[in-house]
């Protein structure tokens, strides 16, 4: 059982306890199923319940804080895709942001359905069993693509470009059946010709670079696993002519537009690189009683590290920017902490909070409550309340000298350019996906955040 399962298993029977004990208490749920009663009976006009309780959701959770909610129907599917990494559906990245393309295929996800149907990015998604997409929704698109596995979807596909006469190429049927798709939360600097990662930094022989999009159940084990590529590369290479310096002389952890995930996950990923000391330490809200009686300490939750850290002959550099938060802060600000990297970018977002999610008895929904706090290594806080200015301590910010924040221009070209470079290959191979010269362009020349970790820890090797 994953261990997010279990940790929720128990959460439902710690709450179903606590809601016996207090069901008397106040009579707040007497009185909320009394005021639904007389609107169902009473109001001029018949009314929606399942509607009324959500209106009535929304209410409640409006007085907490931003990062609490209940969660049901379509959220519920993608936030628990995202934290499983895991979903039913045909495998395909898709991109609606230009309604006069269309619904775009960004990438196929390598191995599925799509992909081995030769779907391929560019192509444009016409229609899903015969119903148009002209007038959907990127939303409502996923919805019909994503499905219980084993059941059938057929879609219409058509090409990328009209043909040189104006007229759009005649577009293909493609029948797939639905399967379980993995998605992957951590990736290298550029895709090989069989769709696997290629870690080392394209013209940067001795750098090496992990990129984690986010943080799921998988997301340790991934970076295991690129640990271990890099690792062996490391000792299968010879040194260079005249060089006394092996392949991957220094890592990059990229954690740019990580909004964060588990913190179990994160705890996991941080453990990977250090061999002891403080991870983490939250706080709930048992910790603030505690600490008036002066026990603020012993109340904390606090993660250590255990011994075993991975590639510590290497220099290490995290990237952030305003977009990485929470579980992604979590690492960076460890790392940071205890020395092992340095910081690079601009300073993160400052979501400090950590979510429980609870699901209800009978399924229709997940409460998703804001239940403590944590704080860095140093034992300080990451939070940033609403309150807060930008001269006060949260968040994580870059080591000294390290501050720099891309050009709106700068991170448009970026995000264009890496969106190509991540495309998944045809099934065929690189060698029958041409690809456009852009891509010529080295990392370094089009990153200035990633230039700037690699001068520095050329500068401290």
């Amino acid at each position: 059982m994953p261990k997010r399962n279990l940790f929720v298993l128990l959460m439902m029977i710690a709450v179903a306890g606590v809601s016996w004990l207090a069901r008397d208490r106040a009579g707040h749920g007497r009185r909320f199923a009394e005021v639904l009663g007389a609107i169902e009976r009473s109001y001029l006009d018949p009314v929606d319940q399942q509607g009324l309780f959500d209106a009535a959701m929304q209410g409640v959770f409006s007085r907490l804080d931003e990062h609490s909610a209940f969660v049901a129907g379509d959220q519920r599917d993608r936030l628990e895709s995202l934290l499983d990494q895991e979903f039913g559906g045909v495998g395909l990245e898709l991109d609606g942001s230009d309604r006069r393309l269309g619904i775009i295929v960004v990438s196929p996800v390598l191995g599925s359905p799509a992909w081995h149907a030769g779907i391929a990015a560019g192509d444009r998604i016409l229609a899903i069993d015969g119903v148009s997409t002209a007038q959907m929704t990127l939303e409502e698109v996923f919805r019909r693509l994503r499905g219980r596995p084993g059941t059938s979807v057929l879609l219409s596909i058509g090409a990328a470009v009209a043909d040189p006469s104006g007229e759009d190429a005649p577009a293909r049927d493609v029948a797939l059946l639905r399967e379980v798709i993995k998605t992957e939360s951590v990736v290298g600097d550029r895709r090989r010709s069989d769709g696997s990662w290629e870690w080392t930094i394209e013209g940067e022989p001795a750098a090496a670079i992990i990129r984690i999009t986010t943080f799921g159940e998988r997301t340790a084990d991934e970076v295991r696993r690129a640990v271990e590529a890099i690792a062996s590369r490391r000792s299968a290479a010879e040194p260079e002519a005249g060089s006394d310096r092996n392949p991957e002389a220094a890592v990059i952890l990229d954690l740019r537009g990580n909004a964060g995930g588990l913190l179990s996950a994160a705890v996991e990923v941080c453990d990977i690189f250090l061999d002891e000391g403080v991870i983490v330490s939250t706080k709930g809200r048992g910790v603030h009683d505690a600490g008036a009686a002066g026990d603020d300490a012993a109340a904390l939750d606090v993660r250590r590290a255990t011994r075993g850290a991975a590639l510590v002959d290497l220099p290490m550099a995290v990237l952030i920017d305003g977009l990485t938060a929470s579980a992604a802060e979590v690492v960076a600000a460890c790392l940071q902490d205890h020395g092992r990297a340095i910081v690079v970018g601009s300073r993160s977002f400052g979501k400090g909070t950590v979510q429980s999610i609870m699901p209800l008895s009978d399924g229709s929904g997940l409460v998703k409550l804001t239940t403590s706090e944590y704080l860095r290594p140093s034992r300080v806080n990451i939070h940033r309340r609403n309150e807060e200015e930008s001269d006060t301590t949260w968040g994580v910010s870059p080591d000294r000298g390290y501050e720099i924040t891309p050009t709106g221009r700068q991170i448009e070209s970026l995000q264009a350019w890496r969106q190509m470079r991540d495309v998944v290959p045809t099934k065929g191979g690189l060698a029958a996906t041409p690809q456009p010269p852009s891509l010529a362009v080295l990392p370094r020349r089009v990153d200035p955040v990633l230039a700037t970790a690699l001068d520095a820890l050329r500068e401290r090797d």
